[in-house]
C-alpha cells in the first residue's frame, strides 16, 4: 500500500455538530478475555504473532462499514472536509482508470498499481467524472485515520482497538477468518469481498465484485458483522507497532514511530492469497495517519455508558 508520508498540512479541523444519540446497527459485545495475534503467523514481519491475551471491557461495534450515504450525512451537517480534498489527491488502483488518464498520472514507485489522481475522494472515488451515485451503500473510501476519528467524534463514538476488532471479528470462535478456517479460491468459495485472478492485470469478479461491494454484502459472522474481512481495510485507534525484539522489528518500529503509523486490520478487494494474505482476521499493516486510497474505510466502536447499550448481543 502507498503512503502519503509528508503530503503536508494539519489534519483537518473536528466538527462542531454531533450526530443523534439514537444508535442502530450497533453489536453490544460483553467484555473478557480476549486472545490477539496468532501462533501460526502467515506473514511475520507484520507483528501477526505470537497471539498475547487482552481484557476487554463491554463494548460496541458498527454491523457495517461507514457507509457513502452515512459519510455524506456526517458531511452535510458538519460542513467537514476530508485531508484528500484539502491535498487535493489520492490514490486510485489503475484498473479503474481510463488510458488518457494513466498516461499522465504518476504512480507510486513501490506499488505501481497505485495511482495519484487529483481529485480522488470520498464523493470522486476515481477523481473527476466518476460519482457515487451507483454506491451509496459501499462503504466511503480515501478516507485518512484522522478523518476517521473526527466522524467518530460526530457519531459519539471511536475507532476500535486492534484487540476490540480482532474479537468483534471472530464471532464469538476462534478461527482464522469471520467464518472459518476455510480459504477462500478462486473457483467456487467466495465468503467475501476479494480479488480473483492474476493481481493486478484483471480481478475476474467471481465473487460478483469488481472494486468495492455493498457495506451489507456477503454473509454476516456470529456476531452479526459484515465484510469484517476484504472490501475495504478499516482503521484502528492503535499505533502500529511489531512485538518484537528482531533487528528488523526495530527498524520498522522507528520508522513506523516516526510517521506516527495508525494500524489497519481486514484487507480489502484488492488482496489475493498470492502475494497479499491479510484478509485473515490476525492479519494487520501500518500507515501514516494522512493516508487515503480508494481501498481504504473504516467503521465505528462505541463505550458502554448509562442508557447506551439497553441490551447487549453477545
Amino acid at each position: 500500500m502507498p503512503q502519503a508520508e509528508g503530503r503536508g498540512g494539519n489534519a483537518a479541523s473536528a466538527p462542531q455538530l454531533r450526530a443523534s444519540s439514537l444508535r442502530t446497527n450497533i453489536c453490544w459485545i460483553d467484555g473478557g478475555n480476549a486472545v490477539v495475534g496468532t501462533s501460526r503467523p502467515v506473514l511475520p514481519v507484520d507483528g501477526e504473532g505470537p497471539p498475547r491475551t487482552v481484557r476487554l471491557r463491554p463494548y460496541g461495534i458498527d454491523r457495517f462499514a461507514v457507509s457513502n450515504e452515512r459519510f455524506a450525512s456526517f458531511v452535510a451537517q458538519t460542513g467537514y472536509v476530508t485531508e484528500a480534498e484539502h491535498f487535493g489527491w489520492s490514490f486510485v488502483f489503475k484498473g479503474f482508470l481510463t488510458p488518457h488518464v494513466l498516461a499522465a498520472a504518476q504512480v507510486a514507485p513501490e506499488a505501481p498499481w497505485w495511482v495519484r489522481v487529483e481529485g480522488a475522494c470520498w464523493k470522486l472515488p476515481e477523481g473527476e467524472g466518476s460519482s457515487l451515485s451507483d454506491r451509496k451503500n459501499h462503504p466511503a473510501v480515501h478516507i485518512s485515520w484522522n478523518d476517521a476519528r473526527a466522524f467518530a467524534c460526530w457519531a459519539g463514538g471511536r475507532l476500535p482497538t486492534e484487540a476490540e476488532w480482532e474479537h468483534a471479528a471472530m464471532g464469538g470462535r476462534v478461527s482464522v477468518y469471520p467464518w472459518g478456517d476455510e480459504d477462500p479460491d478462486d473457483t467456487a468459495f467466495f465468503p467475501c469481498n476479494i480479488w480473483q485472478g492474476r493481481f493486478p492485470e484483471k480481478d475476474l469478479g467471481l465473487d460478483g465484485h469488481v472494486g468495492t461491494a455493498p457495506v451489507d454484502a456477503f454473509r454476516p459472522n456470529g456476531f452479526g458483522l459484515y465484510n469484517m474481512v476484504g472490501n475495504t481495510w478499516e482503521w484502528c485507534e492503535d499505533l502500529f507497532r511489531v512485538r518484537s525484539l528482531s533487528r528488523v522489528a526495530k527498524i520498522r518500529n522507528k520508522v513506523t514511530r516516526q510517521q506516527q503509523q495508525r494500524l489497519m486490520k481486514g484487507g480489502s478487494y484488492l488482496c489475493h492469497a498470492s502475494y497479499c494474505h491479510r484478509y485473515r482476521i490476525a492479519a494487520r499493516l501500518g500507515c501514516p495517519p494522512d493516508s487515503a486510497t480508494g481501498h481504504l474505510g473504516f467503521r465505528i466502536a462505541y463505550d458502554v455508558e448509562d442508557g447506551n447499550a439497553p441490551t447487549r448481543s453477545h
